[in-house]
């Protein structure tokens, strides 16, 4: 199904954080690199995620999700930033995430729920952003999650901790290394009102396979 038919049918707008692994692509050292990714719409059929690195249409997926679990399938179509993912479940698995969406549907209008930490982490509706390195070269780059101190980013590229780099205008340095990918602390403090103008700034992603320069590729360490 293309992504056009999917926008069509009767789903949930729903975000999702989750993780996941495509096929036939390893790190340095020959493990399967896993990266963060965020559903934007579920059926029990099929659901478009959000991701660093798309993948090519046929291509087999494995992912987990907290709320849904996990979940197998294969790219049916791509989309600037993101795949249509034709999720492989039997009758019972489908019945179930159609009862989990729907409560997640009422979940998600109720706005009862506030994030009440000093540094609150935002989701930004839009994920994708660019990473700059210190030799000026760039990678795109998905956002986990922001706040006025820092960003959690998931990249085809897995920097050192201490290396210094910009996510979008923001200026800092690798402080953490995470399961799938990396926390970054600015430089100064964020205005929160200005995250997203000064972090969200897309640069062309790149799909699965795609040979890394050796610049880059040398200085990578293993995810």
């Amino acid at each position: 199904m293309s992504v056009k038919e999917f926008l069509g049918q009767q789903a949930v707008n729903v975000a999702v954080g989750g993780h996941y692994t495509l096929a036939n692509w390893f790190d340095s050292q020959g493990k399967p690199r896993t990266f963060a990714c965020r559903t934007s719409r579920v059926s029990p059929f099929r659901m478009m995620v959000a991701v660093p690195v798309i993948g090519k249409v046929g291509d087999r997926i494995s992912s987990y999700f907290g709320d849904f679990g996990k979940l197998e399938g294969h790219i049916s179509d791509t989309a600037a930033g993101s795949f249509l993912l034709e999720l492989a479940m039997t009758t019972s698995m489908r019945e179930k995430l159609a009862t989990k969406l729907s409560w997640l549907d009422k979940r998600q209008k109720d706005p009862a729920v506030r994030e009440t930490r000093t540094h609150a982490r935002i989701i930004p509706p839009n994920s994708h952003s660019t990473l700059t390195f210190a030799d000026e070269s760039t990678r795109s780059c998905f956002i986990i999650d922001m706040s006025a101190s820092g960003a959690a980013v998931s990249a085809d590229v897995q920097p050192q901790i201490g290396m210094p780099l910009a996510v979008g205008a923001c200026v800092g340095r690798v402080v953490r290394l995470l399961p799938h990918g990396f926390a970054v602390k600015f430089v100064e403090q964020q205005n929160r009102n200005e995250l997203e103008r000064l972090i969200v700034r897309p640069a062309p992603l790149r799909s699965a396979g795609v040979a890394e320069p050796p610049a880059r590729r040398a200085g990578r360490s293993a995810a």
